[in-house]
Parts: structure tokens; sequence; C-alpha cells
């Protein structure tokens, strides 16, 4: 659901490549969709980095004169919505410190479930924050280790706990890592002398690139002396993808874990059509990512696809609004429905989730007012029951309507005419060889919840 579900962020990083502010820039545009909060690069010039950061899109934050002020080989970038900490200036990514071990910037994507025990052994250590997100604690581990900045920075790495794509750079270098389980994706691609790392492919073929390596889980890139260095910081545990990548933060054309997030969701629609006995007369997607799924359930039905929602491209996602008010009236703002397409009809309408049911319950009194007959809504993954502590923006229980009821009390909530969801199994199997990461879904948390465990209590 576009204004339900608040993105975690993403990062983009260009090592030995000329103009690397730039390009940087190009790889955050390929990455809006995770963030429109803020932007913000760091570039390296013989060790010395200079950032350019600010609230709003990167066509806002970064104007021509101020980019091509940014001298450098090697630049970390990040589109930003606040997941852990909040919206204030300091922390928006990267984040820099200058200090007499040199210039060090950390740009992340996820959210480390240990933090709170971090930052205040940090604190006590003597370590002064200046905001409160994740990323100020990373910066702080690698300031406070001792060794070579790759010591440093693998020596961090090894405290956190939870969900992250980090970069790091420093010293020339660049260094990137991901979580011990893979939660978050992170790839990395050669291009001309030196080499990119994004959060997801599609911001490589942007550029023309097609060719490209997952990042493992627990894995360490080094990016020094003109070359790439692979290692692992920690040992990883059991893969767990983040599911809600595929089903709706990563854009289509990106490949996560060897799988293409268009094939996958087209898959879950072709599973939600299965045994699925409703007698519809079109097949209507909830544009942008739940139109592959609409396609694949209208290929295995056999059920005429029809564009019955149109969405406004020139308004931004609406979950990035900061309050209920402003999100129920981004909606009518984004979607409108087509008469011609639904009017008499009995529609069958894809979406990708349901959060807690007010936008579901709007898009369909938005297709009953255009002259949708029946609305029958079909859900291209399972029920929403828990809260996520790895960088999607639910933090209780109590605001998810499949926690509070069951399947039918939620479709006479949303006032659709039947309602199906596909189950962890299904999901799993559209997954393919990509383990995935389901805790939302059925309470399957792969790491150590630290304090959250107490909000998950309750």
């Amino acid at each position: 659901m576009f204004d339900e579900l608040h993105e975690e962020c993403g990062v983009f990083g260009c090592y030995q490549i000329p103009d690397a502010a730039s390009m940087t820039y190009y790889g955050l545009h390929s990455l809006q969709h995770r963030g429109q909060e803020a932007s913000g690069i760091a570039v390296q010039d013989e060790g010395r980095i200079t950032v350019l950061k600010g609230r709003g899109l990167t066509v806002d934050v970064f104007r021509k004169p101020e980019l091509t002020a940014l001298k450098g080989s090697t630049a970390i970038g990040h589109v930003r919505y606040s997941t852990a900490g909040g919206a204030e200036a300091a922390n928006i990514q990267p984040i820099v410190s200058h200090s007499r071990l040199g210039d060090v910037a950390v740009a992340h994507n996820g959210q480390i479930v240990n933090e709170k025990e971090l930052r205040r052994e940090l604190e006590e250590k003597g370590a002064i924050f200046q905001g409160t997100s994740d990323s100020e604690v990373i910066l702080h581990l690698i300031r406070m280790e001792t060794g070579t900045l790759e010591e440093r920075v693998k020596k961090a790495a090894a405290r956190l706990e939870g969900a992250f794509a980090v970069l790091v750079e420093g010293e020339g270098k660049l260094f990137a890592f991901r979580d011990t389980h893979g939660l978050r994706p992170l790839s990395a691609a050669r291009f001309q002398e030196g080499w990119l790392v994004s959060s997801e492919t599609c911001a490589f073929e942007v550029m023309g690139i097609y060719d490209s390596e997952t990042v493992p889980a627990g894995g360490f890139c080094t990016f020094d002396d003109g070359i790439l260095r692979r290692s692992q910081y920690r040992e990883p545990g059991t893969p767990h993808i983040c599911a809600m990548e595929y089903i709706y933060f990563a854009r289509p054309d990106s490949v996560i874990e060897d799988v293409n997030v268009h094939k996958f969701r087209k898959q879950t629609g072709w599973l939600l059509a299965q045994d699925d006995d409703v007698q519809g007369d079109v097949v209507v997607g909830v544009p942008d990512s739940s139109l592959s799924a609409a396609i694949g359930y209208s290929e295995a039905s056999g059920i005429p696809f029809e564009t019955g929602l149109v969405k406004n491209r020139y308004v931004g996602r609406t979950f990035i609004q900061p309050t209920q008010e402003m999100r129920d009236r981004g909606v009518r703002m984004k979607l409108s429905p087509v008469r011609e397409a639904v009017e008499g009809k009995s529609v069958i309408m894809i979406d990708d989730s349901i959060v807690r049911g007010t936008t579901s319950r709007r898009i369909v009194r938005l297709l009953r007012e255009a002259g949708a007959r029946e609305i029958h809504v079909r859900i291209a993954s399972p029920v929403l029951k828990l809260p996520c502590f790895y960088g999607v923006d639910i933090s209780t229980k109590e605001e998810l309507i499949g926690h509070r009821m069951d399947v039918d009390a939620i479709r006479q909530y949303i006032e659709a005419d039947s309602l199906k969801f596909m189950t962890p199994q299904q999901l799993r199997y559209a997954a393919g060889t990509a383990g995935l990461c389901t805790a939302c879904f059925d309470g399957d948390y792969c790491t150590d919840l630290f304090s959250y465990q107490e909000v998950l209590s309750n």
C-alpha cells in the first residue's frame, strides 16, 4: 500500500569514478523510491571529505553549481525516510566526522536493533551525539576502535545487530558491508576503472550496467588501491532478505539475491489466482507496486487486466506525509479511477498489502463511486500482524489491522465484497532460492530484539 508502509532508505557509492558526485547523484535519483524526505552526498578528495545534504528530493537538494563544486573520485550518497531517529537536520546522511584520525563518512540503510545499548555504552565512554540516528552510532564506534581504518570499520560492523547495508569512506578508501542475515539488499558493480555500490541494481542499469554481484550476508567489501577485496567481518546466518523488498519497496527492474522483483511479483499474482473461485470481469492493480502481481493474476485466471486506477506521477509517495490527515488527502491526489474500465463490472483489485486498512477502504470507495458493481480485493502478501524492527516503520501491533481483526472483519472494514491474502508458504515459494524474513507476518524474527522485545511483549 503506497501510503501505508514507510521506506527504510537507500545508499549508493562510487570508488575511483571521475566526477563521483554527479555519478552518485544519478544513482540516488534511481533510488528515490526508497526515501524522499532527505538526500545527501559526501565526496572524498585526497582524504578530505566534503558533504552536501538537505531535506527534499535529489533534484531539489543538488543544484548544478553546488554539485559541480564537489570534487573527488570517491563518494557515498543516501536517500532517506526516517525510521530510527527523527527528521531533524542532524540525522540527514551521510554523517561525517572530522578529527585527528582523519575524515570519515557513514551512510546506512536499515535499523540497528541494539542501537540503544550501543549508544548508552558510547556515551559512558565520552561520545557526544549530535542527532538520534543509528548512523551516528556506527560513526562513533569506528572512531573509538583501534587499528587501521579498515580494522576499525570491521570491528564496528561486528558490534551491530539488526538489518543494515552500510557504506563508509575515508583515507581515499570505500568500505561496504551488510548484516549477517542479509535483511537489507546491497550490490556492487564494476564501472570503467572503478566500482559502484548500491542498495538496488536498478541504479546500475540506468547507467547501462547489467553485470553486478550481490554483497553476501556478513560480507565486507574493501575498495582500495584500485581493487575490490572481499571478506567476511562475521560468519553469516541463514539468509533472510526482507520480504517487503520484493513485495513493495524495490523497483520491479531490480534483482535481489538473483531474483528479479517483477518476476517475483508476477508469481505472487499467479499464486493468488490458484483455487480462487471469484467470477470477475476485470483485474485491476493498484499502481505501481501491485501492477506486476495484477498481471500475474490476470494471466493465470484468464480474466482481462485493465487500467482501472491511474496514478498522478507528479505527487510524491503519500506515505512520506507526516500526518494522517495529509495522507488521507494524498489518496485522492494520487489515484483516480478509470470509469470506463470498471463501471458496471465485477472488479478484482490487486494490492500489495493492507497495513491500517484506511487506504484500502478509500480505494474501494473510489472504485464504487466510479460504478464498479463488485470489488474483490486480493492481497499479494500475507496478513501483516506484527511490528518490524528491521527498518520498516511498523512499530506497534496496535496500528496493524491484521493484528486486531480476522480476515472477514478486515473485509467488512474496507467494504469489499470478498478478501483473500497469500500465505507465508506461498510467499516463500514465490521467492524461490532467496530466503525471506517474514517476521511481520508470522513472528519469526531472525535476530535478538534487545530493548524492542518489550514492544513485542506489550
